[in-house]
């Protein structure tokens, strides 16, 4: 779902040196409002679903020993 305070969150990831940040595709409108020399040098990813926010964050290239948040069937017995 959107998320309110676009515009505060961006400069907070900027000071904390955040250079990727994940938003819901509804909020890619907020970016748009943002002068382009403020976010030139930050990469947005815009989701839909709770996965692909997943994929994104926790994957072999972003993080040291990454789980695998796979859900398996049990065998029947």
């Amino acid at each position: 779902m959107p998320v309110g305070g676009i515009k505060e969150k961006i400069l907070a990831a900027k000071r904390a040196n955040i250079k990727e940040i994940i938003l819901c595709k509804s909020n890619k409108k907020d970016i748009m409002e943002i002068k382009e020399s403020y976010v030139k040098d930050l990469k947005f990813h815009y989701v839909s679903e709770m996965r692909e926010v997943i994929d994104l964050a926790l994957t072999a290239e972003k993080v040291k020993n990454p789980q695998d948040l796979t859900v398996k069937k049990k065998k029947q017995e």
